[in-house]
C-alpha cells in the first residue's frame, strides 16, 4: 500500500496502518489525520440520565483530582480513538496519562504517539455484547492497559488489566467492594448507580459536591465577615460613643474651671467690697470689727 493510495471510507473511517503512517510526509500525515471524522454516527438512540451522567460525573472528578495534583491527564468522553489500520471506536470515557490535556476532536495514535490507557464504558441500552464480550478481546488485543465496564441495566462495576506480555484480560478482583487501577493510582467503586473513585479512604469530590462545598465556604465566609463588619461597626459605635463622652467630661471641666473661676471672681468682689465697706466706716469713726 503506498501513501498516495491510501484514502479515508468515509463509511469505515480508519487511520493508516503503521507501515503507510511511516512512509508519510509529515504534510500527508495532517492532511489524512484532518480527513479522520471527529464524529461519529450513533449505533444506538441518544442516551440518557442513567448513561449520560455517571459518564460526566466519573469525568469531572478525575479531572478536578489530577488538575489538583498538577499531574498532566487527558481526559475524552465519547471521543474517536484511531489505532492503525483498526476500526474507530469511542468508549464513554478515556485516560491518556502524563500528556498535555488541551481539547482535541479525535485520539489518532500513530499523531500522538500514544495509545489509550484506560477505558471505560457504560452499557445500559443497545448490544451489551459490545461492552461485555467484542470491546473486553479489542481493548486487549490493542494494548489498552486497564478497562471498566459499569452495567447499569445489572449495576454492576466489572474490571479488567492486561498484564505484561499478555494479549487478553485479566479480571480485576474487587477487594472490599473496590476496584483498583493501577493506572490511575485510584480505587473505584459503584454507588448510587455512578462509579466513584477513591484515594486512600477519602472519595474524590464530584463538580456538584465540590459546589456545595464551596458554597457552604462561601456562607461560612460571608458569616465571618458579616460578624466582622458588625464588630467593627459596633466598634465604631463604641469609640464614637467613647468621644462623645470624652467631649462632655472636657465640656463638664470646662465649666467646673468657668464655675470655680466665676466663685473666685464673686469671692474677690465679696472681699474687695466688704474692704471698701470697712475702710468706709474706719473713716466714719467706727471700727467694723466692733459691729
Amino acid at each position: 500500500m503506498t501513501t498516495k493510495g491510501f484514502k479515508v471510507d468515509a463509511d469505515d473511517p480508519r487511520a493508516p496502518p503503521a507501515d503507510v503512517w511511516e512512509a508519510m510526509t509529515e504534510a500527508e500525515r495532517a492532511k489524512v489525520i484532518a480527513s479522520l471524522p471527529s464524529e461519529i454516527p450513533r449505533a444506538h438512540p441518544p442516551e440518557g440520565d442513567r448513561h449520560f451522567l455517571p459518564k460526566i460525573k466519573a469525568r469531572e472528578a478525575l479531572g478536578e483530582y489530577f488538575r489538583r495534583i498538577g499531574r498532566g491527564v487527558y481526559l475524552g468522553s465519547e471521543l474517536p480513538v484511531y489505532y492503525p489500520g483498526e476500526r474507530v471506536f469511542a468508549p464513554d470515557l478515556i485516560a491518556v496519562l502524563d500528556v498535555d490535556p488541551h481539547p482535541r476532536e479525535r485520539w489518532a495514535v500513530s499523531q500522538e504517539k500514544r495509545g489509550v490507557d484506560l477505558a471505560l464504558e457504560i452499557t445500559l441500552h443497545g448490544d451489551p455484547k459490545k461492552d461485555l464480550e467484542r470491546n473486553v478481546v479489542l481493548f486487549a488485543r490493542l494494548g489498552i492497559p486497564e478497562y471498566f465496564v459499569l452495567d447499569a441495566r445489572t449495576s454492576r462495576l466489572i474490571g479488567y488489566r492486561l498484564a505484561p506480555g499478555d494479549s487478553t484480560y485479566t479480571p480485576i478482583v474487587p477487594q472490599g467492594g473496590r476496584w483498583t487501577s493501577k493506572v490511575l493510582g485510584l480505587d473505584l467503586s459503584l454507588e448510587a448507580g455512578r462509579v466513584r473513585f477513591f484515594h486512600g479512604s477519602a472519595a474524590l469530590p464530584e463538580a456538584s459536591e465540590l459546589i456545595v462545598r464551596l458554597e457552604g465556604m462561601m456562607d461560612d465566609l460571608t458569616t465571618r465577615v458579616e460578624t466582622t463588619d458588625r464588630a467593627r461597626e459596633e466598634a465604631d459605635r463604641a469609640r464614637e460613643e467613647a468621644d462623645r463622652a470624652r467631649e462632655e467630661a472636657d465640656r463638664a471641666r470646662e465649666e467646673a474651671d468657668r464655675a470655680r473661676e466665676e466663685a473666685d471672681r464673686a469671692r474677690e468682689e465679696a472681699e474687695a467690697r466688704a474692704e471698701r465697706l470697712a475702710k468706709r466706716l474706719r473713716e466714719l469713726g467706727v471700727d467694723p470689727d466692733d459691729t
